[in-house]
């Protein structure tokens, strides 16, 4: 901000025209003062406006509770939210990279391989908050931590038989079948890419799938609906958005398959250019915190923080996460591979 130069008031002027100047170098102050960079956040608990833009794939569902229970803890702050499926957030941080940078402040992705690209471009990363530790290894990196986990489960309406495996869903109980694109939702790439790296499975697992009448829907909340409206006898789907179904009183069913259940986590990371951020920082050490994670649980996702509560995995249910360095090494050749059974 330029600002102009104040003269000292010629001696023998009459003390209104001291006045006068002195009230001109205060706001030029003030106006300094609120003249600043790209990041907007003020420190914590300075009693300042605390503005941070946040880029998510989070549902409303979720994301909204812990939004209005951050603006109610620290005073004075406000999130602007953009939030839409990973593909297209994909596409909003591609457009930023390209005319500027990126103008979130905190991203928080649905899975570690859209993560750790953002991380690998120098858009996010560097700093995670101190207590951190407190959440599980397997959920975090120097550059991001886990903020929420999905787990990929199989839907099936009540009418059709309970699968027992994953492969039980290509056999003779089911004739129409939905799988989420794995180009749109990141829990849908993280579940081909654990089938993919399995013998056992492979990519021929969506083959077969196919053959016996699976069709390829946009998100697995898409999945969801289309079981719980009599369209696919079942697919696969989100824990939380099967759950959600089941609960409204939709005639399905949940089955957490064997092998496993597929985890996917879902880091939440301080944009580079925000690194002084103290509004950006204190979202994210709001979201990882005990108070956060008690709110992300309380609003159906389930929280990486153990013991806050929220929906529970059930009592024996098998769980198995991907190995996500083999996903980021082949994502490429996998898409491909899938794009030969389902389309491009």
């Amino acid at each position: 901000m330029t600002t102009g130069s104040i003269g000292h008031p010629s001696r023998g002027r009459d003390g209104r025209r001291q006045s006068a100047s002195l009230a001109l170098t205060a706001v030029v102050v003030l106006a300094l003062g609120a003249c600043g960079g790209k990041s907007s956040g003020s420190e914590s608990g300075s009693g300042q406006s605390q503005a941070l833009t946040l880029y998510t794939c989070v549902n409303d569902a979720t994301i909204q509770p812990v939004i209005a229970a951050f603006e109610k803890a620290e005073s004075g702050s406000h999130v602007d939210l953009f939030r839409a499926p990973t593909g297209e957030l994909n596409a909003r941080v591609a457009a930023d990279a390209r005319s500027g940078g990126l103008r979130a402040d905190v991203v928080w992705g649905c899975d570690p391989l859209t993560v750790q690209a953002f991380v690998d471009q120098g858009l996010v990363g560097g700093w995670t908050p101190p207590d951190a530790d407190a959440v599980p290894a397997e959920f975090r990196t120097d550059d991001y931590v886990g903020a929420h986990v999905l787990y990929m489960v199989a839907v099936h309406r009540t009418d059709v038989p309970a699968p027992r495996t994953w492969a039980d869903l290509a056999g003779p109980g089911y004739t129409a079948l939905a799988v989420p694109d794995p180009s749109v939702a990141a829990s849908a790439l993280g579940t081909l890419g654990y089938f993919a790296a399995d013998p056992a499975y492979g990519v021929d697992f969506y083959r077969s799938l196919k053959d016996h009448g699976a069709v390829q829907v946009s998100t697995p909340d898409n999945v969801t609906t289309g079981v719980a409206q009599g369209v696919y006898d079942a697919g696969i789907t989100t824990a939380s958005s099967a759950y959600a179904a089941k609960d409204d009183g939709s005639p399905v069913d949940v089955v957490w398959p064997e092998p496993g259940a597929v985890a996917i986590y879902g880091p939440i990371a301080l944009a580079t250019h925000s690194a002084d951020s103290g509004a950006a920082k204190a979202f994210i050490s709001f979201v990882v915190s005990k108070e956060g994670q008690t709110v992300l649980g309380g609003a159906g996702s389930y929280p990486t923080l153990p013991g806050v509560g929220g929906p529970t995995v059930p009592a024996g249910a098998p769980v198995v996460s991907p190995d996500w360095a083999a996903i980021g090494a082949d994502k490429a050749s996998i898409l491909a591979d899938y794009q030969q059974v389902f389309g491009g």
